[in-house]
């Protein structure tokens, strides 16, 4: 068969061709640029996880600086309660002196005037008897008809008011 024995004429330039064409393309691509194109990937991985790693390590610091502010926290909290505690114990100190010192001056005004209220009681009692005698003496004069002596009527009266 004649055409069977012409199809390695024909197409044997052409199957040569289509080999170059392919080589042409297989070193143009696969060695050309799949090499950059790898190298692309690659530093974008790397680009990747460095990026990874230090989000890792920003967090982990964050939590650090979290631990440590609470603790900070903490420890101002307890200096402010301290000192919260010293005012408060200050000022009842501050408070009782204050206070000690304003009793021990009504102590004082209330002595003064437990003493001028003994004096006006006594003074009182003084003008009381002596009302008393003379009303006593003007009574028994006008009832019986007898004059007493202020002496004598002032001598009733004290012993009337010391019985009761």
């Amino acid at each position: 068969m004649p055409q069977i024995s012409q199809i390695i004429d024909t197409y044997a330039s052409q199957f040569f061709w289509l080999l170059i064409v392919f080589g042409l393309i297989y070193f143009t691509i696969g060695r050309g640029m799949l090499p950059k194109i790898e190298a692309n990937m690659d530093a974008r991985d790397r680009k990747i996880a460095d990026d990874l790693a230090a989000a890792e390590r920003a967090r982990a610091e964050a939590d650090n600086l979290e631990d440590g502010g609470s603790a900070q926290i903490a420890e101002a909290r307890v200096a402010a309660q301290a000192k919260a505690n010293e005012a408060k114990a200050k000022a009842a100190k501050d408070a009782e002196a204050r206070l000690a010192v304003a009793d021990a001056e009504i102590g004082a005004k209330l002595a003064a005037a437990e003493a001028d209220l003994a004096k006006a009681s006594a003074k009182a009692m003084t003008s009381i008897e002596s009302v008393a005698a003379e009303a006593a003496a003007d009574i028994v004069a006008k009832v019986s008809g007898a004059k007493v002596s202020a002496a004598q009527a002032a001598t009733a009266v004290k012993v009337v008011l010391s019985n009761g």
